[in-house]
């Protein structure tokens, strides 16, 4: 087994873009169809605190902790009013309970006293609220209202992306813009999750035979390792 971080060199840009064009053609090929977040919920406002919960733990997890959170705190008032103390049980398990307790009853605030109670359209409103940042305002826009001004850049696709000789940054704004140059903006969101897919299917964070990943043989083709 091998680990799944080879040393790369970045092309130029001309290259890397027929490189990221072969590469979601394959992902298409592996993956058909549409693919949108793993995260369940059933309103724009559900989405959101989900997003926020997601950071630095597994959407599977968020999945296991929201349907108790989401049946005790039904409205937006209700984490308005909500006992902060009370709250973090609900949402132990995901990590750093007491930051994400106080941003998304804080975001609740916010959204309800500045955007009237709806969770805002574009990505500078979305900005202005606490706990979200440009992966979480991307995940918000494009699932829940189909507008794409951005790519989501959660850990997978911050791996992959100099895995596969995407990017050579490590910042995941400097990420996205690196991605956003490479491919037509109606494929953005696509390709987002057929590679977050890919990274939980194939290619692992953990040691593993990476010359047999199936995005390998094209990396290489173009020299990338």
């Amino acid at each position: 087994m091998i680990q799944c971080i080879p040393s790369m060199k970045l092309l130029p840009l001309e290259k890397r873009r027929q490189l990221a064009a072969e590469i979601y053609a394959e992902l298409q090929r592996l993956f058909p169809g549409e693919i949108k977040t793993m995260l369940q919920y059933h309103n724009s406002w559900e989405l959101l605190v989900s997003v926020i919960l997601s950071a630095q733990c597994t959407d599977k997890k968020v999945n296991e902790v929201t349907p108790a959170l989401f049946n005790r705190y039904k409205t937006l008032d209700d984490y308005i009013n909500a006992d902060p103390k009370e709250f973090q049980k609900y949402i132990f398990s995901t990590g750093f309970y007491r930051n994400k307790t106080k941003n998304i009853l804080a975001a609740a605030k916010r959204v309800h006293d500045t955007f009237g109670g709806r969770v805002p359209r574009t990505m500078d409103e979305l900005l202005t609220i606490p706990g979200v940042a440009r992966k979480t305002a991307n995940v918000v826009l494009g699932n829940a209202y189909g507008v794409v001004v951005g790519i989501a850049i959660d850990t997978h696709m911050k791996r992959l992306s100099r895995v596969l000789g995407l990017s050579d940054k490590t910042d995941p704004d400097k990420i996205e813009k690196d991605l956003m140059a490479l491919l037509p903006q109606a494929e953005w969101m696509s390709f987002t999750y057929h590679l977050i897919t890919y990274g939980r299917t194939y290619c692992f964070a953990k040691s593993h035979d990476h010359a047999n990943c199936p995005l390998t043989k094209i990396v290489t083709k173009y020299g990338v390792y």
